[in-house]
């Protein structure tokens, strides 16, 4: 989970966090293009990326944006 400069998350799934992390930073992701900076805030791992995936669109359902904001309650910002 990404927290982007206008303070808005952005979500996905990727096979190594590094090098996809690298690309929304230097601005080769569209959807955080224009939204930089970003700051990593959050990660989970799993086994399989069919997983991952799964728990990505779970995420971004209602039921677990709800869940997040409880998780990330608190949180410093920025």
């Amino acid at each position: 989970m990404l927290r982007c400069e206008d303070e808005k998350l952005y979500t996905g799934s990727t096979r190594d966090l590094d090098k996809r992390l690298e690309a929304h930073r230097m601005g080769r992701v569209r959807t955080t293009k224009n939204r930089r900076p970003v700051e990593l805030i959050y990660t989970e791992e799993f086994e399989d990326y069919k997983e991952a995936r799964q728990r990505e669109l779970y995420l971004k359902s209602g039921t677990g944006r709800e869940w997040l904001q409880t998780k990330l309650e608190g949180w410093p910002s920025g």
